[in-house]
């Protein structure tokens, strides 16, 4: 007599063990991602819409209060209310960074155009050169060497980070515009007597759009750091404007008296990098996975191509 056995087959067993734990890393996964975007939505709101409800920050009452009625996260060094300050100081922090991003996106990427449209080799060569020089030097120490000076300049701030950007800006898209598929264009476009300006200002350009936005979602956060490091380190904004970096640097000394005043700023740098990078990562992903599905949907049907060849 045969025995018959209910339950799942082994196969599906296998399967379902196997599939349990990616479901699981997936499960979390998604967590993290909306978390993430739930933090950095959440950083973005007060940084823009902030300053509109805001009260005064003004120096109004004692130094170094604790939270109390008025003042709910109490007040700093001069005098001025934590949460007003924490609400207005996100401004100027997105503002610089943006500033230096699209500085270093509009002198990068058509530089790098007319790079690989010249003729002449050792132009292209020699600005490579150059731009390896500044690779080469950390961020951090150039902001170091430019607060030595005691010079305050928001707008040098901008330019100094922007300029650390620049070769791997123009790098990244000088490699997008040198791809084969893209070369391919170019050639024929050229044996057809298009204009120069037409061929690399707006066939390549638009080439390199997609490989540009992806890295300016992960270059951001790099920028959003320096700016803060800038700030912190007195080189962009005055001592008494009403930013995160520099209300942590005002502060710092009294951070037993009163965290709040350092606690608060800091929090709120740390949730809008570590959020943007958390987002920034999962976007990218997503981004690459349908060429990776049609690259693996190619490998796993080329043995069946093959036999249908060898078949006819």
């Amino acid at each position: 007599m045969r025995t018959v056995r209910c339950g799942r087959p082994a196969g599906a067993v296998g399967s379902a063990g196997a599939a349990g734990p990616a479901g699981a890393v997936g499960s979390a996964g998604a967590v993290c991602t909306a978390a993430a975007w739930v933090v950095l939505g959440a950083v973005l709101l007060v940084a823009v819409a902030g300053p509109l409800v805001a009260g005064s920050t003004r120096s109004e009452a004692g130094p170094l209060l604790p939270p109390g009625p008025g003042h709910p996260l109490g007040t700093d060094v001069l005098g001025r209310d934590v949460l007003a300050l924490a609400l207005t100081g996100g401004r100027t922090v997105l503002l610089l960074a943006g500033a230096s991003l699209a500085l270093a996106y509009l002198v990068g990427v058509p530089l790098a155009l007319t790079m690989v449209g010249h003729s002449r080799r050792w132009v292209d060569e020699a600005v490579l050169h150059g731009l390896d020089t500044v690779l080469a030097l950390p961020g951090l120490l150039v902001l170091l060497v430019l607060a030595s000076t005691g010079e305050q300049h928001a707008f040098g701030v901008v330019v100094a980070v922007a300029a650390l950007q620049l070769p791997a800006v123009v790098r990244l898209a000088r490699s997008a515009a040198l791809a084969p598929a893209c070369r391919t264009v170019v050639e024929t476009m050229v044996l057809q007597g298009e204009p120069w300006w037409r061929i690399h200002l707006w066939h390549t350009g638009r080439a390199v759009l997609a490989p540009v936005a992806v890295d300016a979602g992960t270059r951001l956060i790099l920028v959003l750091q320096l700016i803060a490091s800038a700030n912190f380190l007195g080189l962009g904004l005055a001592g008494s404007t009403a930013d995160w970096a520099v209300l942590v640097e005002r502060n710092r000394d009294a951070l037993v008296l009163q965290p709040l005043a350092v606690l608060v700023p800091a929090g709120l740098l740390v949730a809008l990098c570590a959020g943007a990078n958390v987002v920034v990562d999962r976007v990218t992903r997503s981004s690459r996975e349908p060429r990776a599905r049609r690259l693996r949907w190619w490998f796993r049907s080329a043995p069946a191509r093959r036999d249908e060849e060898m078949a006819g």
